[in-house]
């Protein structure tokens, strides 16, 4: 790994490369065009409809809240390992300063290329403070903690900020822990959302978020102990009931070999519909979400009444530790729906 700068070339755009800049000042954003403007002052810049859909999104995650908050705007891809050895530093700080009017924001650069072209990204990991919609620091040099800190604290110093009030400012906190959760790093979304609770204790969003997160790293112990320590009124919030679903079925995983044992034997045994529930339950806890629905539906569809609809109810609870909101849980609904109503 070359430091925390990796170069890469982009791939090009549709219609152009990226432009590259060899100045060490933050760039200017031509004409303005990110600053908080109607669509019908959009479609007279003469953007595609995919330009115009960037700009959209552009202006409703960064733009727009940094017309009052500092917002650290990150440029990273998949394929970037400085990036990934950055991200957890940026979401750390982020937390820690979000009552001071701090937010954290993240452009994929393979996904948005028209947002990083008008940056004029030549490498990643780059990233910007930006306030009321114009960037107004490079904030790439800052390879630690400290200095990512100190140089926050000079913009502080120096713009109107908003500081943050609880617990309004902790919502962009909880999609980057959820969106980290989706992502598959259990270990750095417990990291963030045990952050969240330290600023709002009595968030039952913030709360189950870490439940849940410390169930999918396999730290079911320390799940458990949160819920010990857990204020009664929260007991029966839906984020907590949420994540109590998730530790119950996490408490299903499987070793390898138990795993591969379970497999063969619903393999081996398809009319068997103890074999397939145990695997069914086994292969949702390894993180086999598709192979466990795959399984609950073939039971469903053969004997929606077996053992009083207990398919039915394992994949019910599936549903709610993943949440209802979830692409892969609403497909997977139309699916049961399909089978139950024809």
């Amino acid at each position: 790994m070359r430091g925390l700068r990796e170069e890469r070339q982009f791939r090009a755009c549709p219609r152009r490369r990226f432009p590259l800049h060899n100045s060490a000042q933050s760039p200017k954003l031509a004409g303005n065009r990110f600053r908080t403007v109607g669509v019908s002052a959009l479609a007279s810049l003469g953007l595609n409809i995919d330009e115009q859909k960037a700009v959209d999104r552009f202006r409703k995650n960064v733009a727009e809240p940094s017309m009052t908050k500092l917002v650290i705007l990150d440029f990273w891809a998949e394929w970037c390992g400085p990036c990934k050895a950055l991200t957890p530093l940026l979401e750390k700080v982020a937390v820690e300063y979000a009552d001071k009017g701090v937010l954290l924001a993240k452009v994929n650069v393979d996904e948005e290329q028209f947002i990083a072209g008008q940056f004029q990204v030549r490498s990643i990991p780059t990233v910007y403070a930006v306030f009321q919609g114009q960037p107004v620091a490079d904030l790439t040099s800052a390879r630690t903690e400290s200095q990512l800190k100190a140089m926050l604290d000079q913009l502080l110093a120096k713009l109107p900020v908003e500081a943050g009030e609880q617990p309004q400012d902790i919502a962009p906190l909880l999609a980057m822990g959820e969106d980290v959760l989706a992502g598959g790093d259990a270990e750095r979304a417990a990291s963030v959302f045990m952050q969240i609770v330290d600023l709002a204790p009595d968030s039952a969003e913030a709360i189950g978020g870490l439940i849940r997160a410390l169930a999918a790293a396999g730290r079911i112990e320390d799940a458990d102990a949160v819920l010990t320590n857990l204020p009664e009124p929260l007991g029966k919030q839906p984020p907590i009931e949420r994540a109590l679903a998730a530790l119950e079925l996490a408490r299903e995983k499987p070793d390898d070999s138990e795993l591969a044992g379970l497999r063969a034997a619903a393999a081996e045994r398809p009319a068997d519909m103890d074999a397939q529930f145990e695997f069914a339950g086994a292969a949702f806890a390894a993180g086999e979400r598709d192979n466990a629905a795959d399984t609950l539906l073939r039971m469903i569809a053969l004997d929606r009444a077996w053992n009083e609809g207990t398919a039915r109810t394992k994949l019910l609870q599936m549903f709610e530790a993943i949440g209802l909101e979830d692409p892969w849980v609403a497909a997977t609904r139309r699916r049961l729906s399909t089978i139950l109503f024809g």
